[in-house]
């Protein structure tokens, strides 16, 4: 047990390069372990009339330098762009691309959101995958397109519906938990739930038993990934991808 004057607990950096306009990092904290700090910066604002512009822009190498530098200074182990769609709209040529801007920028490791959920669909064995996110139809393509360019079987797509991806800041748990249940198909082995801007952590566990197959979520497989790199395990009771090994 420690003692009152070891002082706080030694800590492991986590760099976390979020989009310009990210606003969950409570609900990435919630996965991090006492021992872990996630040290987060941003992008620089982009402006995109729709959705695929804007993803698109925030899907450069260069955007991830100057971020990935700020969290390397302050001394993060590994680093992972957070953002879904930013990292597979280019395809996997892209999103090896941005981890290797984040290598050339100092990280000792670098992961993207996009190649993590492909991780995380693998490690629980999911080869079947229904998809369920915010996007307009391009983007929602252009994940299909990730996923299968991945060697993954996307056997149904379900979107939110909104007029515009800026509506997805204001979408409550329980829209996304109907989402989820709308989203599910019979033939799928997991459930994806893409966006970091979507908040799951809660509804995964339940919904899992609810619906009998793992929910791989956005957040979730990207602190899961990033941390698995460092030997560290996340947190997030009865969540099916947090206990493997």
């Amino acid at each position: 047990m420690r003692g009152l004057l070891d002082g706080p607990v030694p800590q492991v950096g986590v760099g976390v390069v979020a989009s310009f306009d990210f606003d969950r990092d409570r609900e990435l904290w919630r996965w991090a372990p006492d021992d872990v700090s996630l040290f987060i910066a941003r992008t620089d604002p982009v402006s995109s009339a729709d959705n695929l512009g804007l993803v698109s822009a925030l899907n450069q190498p260069g955007r991830v330098e100057r971020p990935t530098r700020e969290v390397c200074a302050v001394g993060a182990r590994a680093v992972t762009y957070l953002c879904t769609a930013c990292g597979f709209v280019g395809g996997p040529d892209r999103e090896h691309a941005l981890r290797e801007a984040m290598l050339g920028a100092g990280a000792p490791r670098a992961l993207t959101t996009a190649g993590a959920v492909v991780d995380a669909l693998r490690a629980v064995g999911a080869r079947r995958v229904a998809v369920a996110h915010p996007y307009e139809p391009p983007v929602g393509e252009r994940l299909r397109e990730f996923l299968t360019e991945s060697e993954l079987r996307v056997v149904s797509s379900t979107d939110l519906g909104l007029g515009s991806i800026h509506e997805v800041y204001d979408v409550s748990y329980a829209r996304v938990a109907e989402l989820i249940r709308a989203g599910d198909h019979p033939d799928a082995d997991a459930l994806f739930v893409s966006c970091t801007a979507l908040p799951t952590y809660d509804l995964i566990a339940p919904l899992e038993q609810e619906l009998g197959k793992p929910i791989i979520t956005a957040n979730q497989a990207t602190i899961w990934a990033v941390l698995r790199t460092l030997g560290i395990a996340a947190i997030g009771p009865e969540q099916t991808l947090l206990g493997v090994t």
